[in-house]
């Protein structure tokens, strides 16, 4: 069988190439600053030199390097029978996928926005989530679908949604959501590996933001939360971009003499509640925080778990901060419609008064 691990695993060298943007030519340290959208590249690039049984696929994905560029080279460096332009059919692109996993392939699907997947939602939902199961575990199903999700770039409608809850309510798919460059080299090269169907959310308005990637060796496995900031007065929550602003809350709060805790979700489903739960029985308090509108949400979910597993724990209800309940906006309200710094120490405000 072809061995699908990402290289480092198996002992050999990562390929490296001369990138023409800034903070893409290789060091020889293993640890090197670059943006999230270059650290998913690179770790597409890592698989694709892993194994040549993994395949990109999605719309202007090749000459161009999709819309924000994440696959930008790697059709020149692998070939078009590696990185494939497709048309312009999101349901065809995941059906298509599943009949190259059903050959032994690991695909992985662009989407251009968060509001293009739902023409192949059916193919996600019906089919690709369900097949394993469907055929009592004889095949697998090796997929990532990656979708830029959330706000904060000054887009319009269906290119600014978060529409994470589909996904995670759905059982068969797993979820994840890198918010540093680290997470998204470690975390894309991971879900490629997975035998599951993986749905690899990335935070859009993070794609320029640098920080450090340590390519020498993964911090921690695709399903487990972190605790990115200590604190010892309440924890906050959160995924994907909302990670920014709950640890830009964190600093206003210091200054006023609060100490807050922030927990990084990277997992959506499953959720690894350990660390969120630890957090929660030594500050006694607990804020979630997404892009993504209120009701029926993750944060609903995870609100709900921890009440139930650490009730005794708590001095206070978990409140949950959100955008609102509304279709997204035009651009120039998306600052009123999704969460902000204030309106999270507004809620730990709330929590604390109790």
């Amino acid at each position: 069988m072809t061995d699908t691990r990402p290289p480092r695993e198996r002992g050999t060298s990562e390929t490296k190439r001369a990138e023409p943007s800034v903070d893409t030519e290789p060091e020889a340290s293993a640890v090197q600053t670059m943006p999230l959208s270059r650290a998913i590249n690179a770790g597409l690039r890592a698989s694709l030199a892993g194994s040549d049984r993994v395949l990109l696929m999605g719309e202007d994905i090749g000459k161009l390097g999709g819309v924000f560029r994440i696959t930008e080279g790697l059709q020149a460096e692998f070939g078009e029978q590696r990185v494939i332009d497709s048309p312009l059919a999101e349901s065809g692109l995941v059906g298509t996928a599943i009949g190259l996993a059903l050959a032994g392939f690991r695909t992985v699907v662009e989407i251009q926005f968060d509001g293009f997947v739902f023409p192949a939602f059916d193919q996600i939902t019906s089919q690709l989530a369900k097949m394993t199961n469907r055929l009592e575990g004889a095949v697998q199903m090796p997929i990532v679908i990656r979708i830029p999700y959330g706000g904060h770039i000054g887009a319009i409608e269906h290119h600014q949604e978060s529409p994470e809850a589909y996904f995670t309510h759905t059982p068969g798919l797993r979820v994840v959501s890198p918010s540093t460059p680290n997470d998204g080299y470690w975390m894309i090269q991971d879900a490629i590996a997975s035998a599951d169907p993986v749905i690899f959310l990335e935070p859009k308005s993070k794609y320029w933001q640098k920080g450090e990637v340590d390519t020498s060796a993964r911090a921690l496995p695709l399903h487990a939360s972190r605790i990115v900031r200590r604190g010892t007065d309440i924890t906050l929550v959160g995924h994907g971009a909302m990670v920014t602003t709950m640890l830009q809350a964190a600093v206003l709060a210091e200054a006023e003499g609060t100490s807050i805790e922030v927990v990084d979700l990277r997992s959506l489903s499953p959720v690894d509640y350990g660390p969120i739960l630890d957090s929660v029985r030594r500050t006694g308090r607990m804020v979630y925080a997404q892009e993504a509108p209120g009701f029926t949400s993750l944060g609903s979910e995870v609100a709900a778990t921890v009440m139930e597993r650490a009730f005794y724990a708590l001095e206070a209800p978990v409140l949950r901060v959100s955008a609102f309940d509304a279709p997204f906006p035009p651009a120039k309200l998306e600052g009123v419609f999704l969460p902000d710094a204030d309106r999270i120490l507004e809620a730990v405000d709330r929590s604390l008064a109790y």
